[in-house]
Formats: structure tokens, sequence, C-alpha cells
């Protein structure tokens, strides 16, 4: 990323020791006596990766990166014990009450824009403001929009989802594909683990972008972060993300205070569009920029500039109160 994007290094990074063992990789960026801004990566799993600060710009911004329980630097790495969406949560609010932060703004993409409504619901008067890029509600219909062969995604991309599926023989529910997976996500024998892992871990990628990639997911990336972001995100998925169904929407009132805005590509086929459209429908102080050329990547050059545009005009947006 160049032009209209930031690049950042971190000025602090460390590890804080939170419930049942876990210890989070925390880092910090950008300018100390900046807004504060609490990133939530996607996934489950997928860690914070690199240059994951090019939306912020650093003289405005205290950027607060964390990677979550069992992924990235956090340790015990690929841990599914004690590791549930409240957990996570109860993880950011250590980490804002730890750095002394009264207020902050939630940025959260996929798995994350979960996590920051989550929070948001849970925590109001916390949070300056909610950005969120294409939505993720952890409803039944959520689930199988991305697992079963009936969903959107599979219906896109057959030719990628017999791959993904090629390992199981059960595609009934999102939970049974989610069983057979996690089975051999555990199984001893590499050989046997590692190709589920892959698969998993292509198909969201082959299925992240607006034109299908040319090159496999798998090849660009560590073993280390495949293995994490499928096996968490699948036991997140079978676990039916430890939410209650609908509970997001239900519970959206909670945010009618707080400025949100949000940005998905038209034809996203990891998160449902209408997720967006109804998160935006319920909030009176919310927007929604629906990107016409772009799917799920928050990569996407139209994704981005729009992400770019936000942060960079939070003030003029009425997005900081």
């Amino acid at each position: 990323m160049n032009g209209l994007f930031h690049t950042n290094s971190a000025y602090q990074t460390g590890f804080m020791s939170v419930s049942h063992g876990h210890e989070i990789y925390v880092e910090q960026s950008g300018n100390p006596d900046g807004i504060p801004l609490v990133y939530l990566h996607g996934g489950p799993g997928a860690g914070l990766g690199r240059n994951y600060q090019w939306p912020f710009d650093p003289i405005k911004y205290r950027i607060i990166g964390i990677d979550q329980r069992g992924c990235g630097r956090s340790t015990p790495f690929g841990d599914t014990q004690h590791n549930t969406t409240q957990l996570l949560l109860d993880d950011v609010e250590f980490v804002r009450e730890s750095l002394g932060i009264q207020k902050w703004v939630v940025f959260g993409g996929s798995w994350g824009s979960t996590l920051a409504l989550m929070y948001g619901i849970m925590h109001p008067e916390n949070c300056l403001s909610l950005v969120l890029r294409g939505v993720f509600l952890a409803r039944e219909e959520d689930f199988d929009w991305f697992l079963r062969p009936n969903g959107c995604a599979a219906q896109i991309y057959p030719e990628a989802y017999k791959n993904f599926s090629s390992h199981i023989k059960d595609l009934s529910s999102s939970s049974a594909v989610c069983e057979q997976f996690i089975e051999l996500f555990k199984h001893s024998d590499k050989s046997v683990s590692f190709p589920a892992l892959k698969s998993w871990y292509d198909w969201e990628g082959y299925i992240s972008r607006l034109v299908a990639p040319s090159v496999m997911a798998s090849d660009l990336s560590a073993d280390a972060q495949v293995k994490s972001l499928a096996l968490l995100e699948c036991h997140y998925l079978l676990n039916k993300c430890f939410i209650d169904e609908n509970f997001i929407l239900n519970n959206i009132d909670a945010l009618k205070g707080t400025p949100c805005h949000i940005v998905h590509g038209r034809y996203d086929m990891v998160c449902k569009l209408e997720a967006a459209y109804s998160v935006q429908q319920a909030l009176p102080l919310s927007t929604l920029k629906i990107v016409n050329n772009a799917g799920h990547s928050m990569s996407e050059i139209g994704i981005a500039n729009e992400l770019t545009r936000i942060m960079n005009n939070m003030f003029e947006l009425g997005a900081i109160r």
C-alpha cells in the first residue's frame, strides 16, 4: 500500500498475561498522544499480519494491535482451550484498562467486526466510534453461507467448494462440516491434518476477492498462519462463535448513541452484505458504504480507499464526539 495509505512501525511491543494461562501479544504504533484506536483482526485466528495499520494516520492515531488468543505471537499458539468470544472480549477490555485508555475507536473487519459489535454492545461507554468492514453477525445463516453446499459461496465457486469439501462426507449442516474438519485438524498424523488445514485456509482465501486468485493462499503463507486460522476458525464456527442466535441484532439498541461507519463489498462471498445493511438500518448514527467492485478482502482497492477516507476524515464525518 502507498499513496493515500500509511505505513507505521510499532513503538512499543510486549505481552500481557490474561486468564487461564494465556499471554496475548500487544503492540502500539502511531502517535502515543493521538486518538486511541484498537484494531481487532479477523479469522478467528488470522493474527495481526503485516502492515495492518495502513488506514490509520500515524499523526492522528495511537494504534493498539492485539494478537487474539491462540494466534500470531500470543501463547499458547493454536490452543482452543479457554478460547471463547467472551474471553477475547475480556482480553480487549483488559488491554484498555491496562493502558489507561478511557475511550477508543474500535476498528474491526470480518470476525473483527463481530468482536467490535459485541464489545460495543457490552461497553458502549468505552467507544468513541466503531469502524466495521465485512460485517459478520455469527448467525446460523452466516455459517451456512460460508460452509454449506447450498450457501452462496459454494454456488458461486462450485469448483473451489468441491476441493474444500473433498476431505469430508457429511455436508448436511455447518456443524457437521466443522465436526469433521476439527477431527482432521487434530489428527496426530500431519499428512492427514495439514492437507485439511490447507483446504480450509485456501477456501476462504479463494472466495475473499472479487477476482479469484491464480495462486492458492496457503502457498503464500507460513504453515503456522495456515494452522491458526483454519483451526481456530473451525473451533469458533463449530461452537456457533459462542454467541446466542441473532444476539447482535437483538441487542443492537445499546449502540444507538455510538457513531458507526461500515464498509462492505457488494460481492462479498465470505460475509453477507445483508448483515452490514441490517446493522446500518438499526443504528441512526451509522453509515454504510457498499463498494460495488469489491469482495471481502480489506486490501481490495475500493474497500481500502473507503477505509482510508473514513479514518482520514473521522472528525469531519462526526464519527468521534
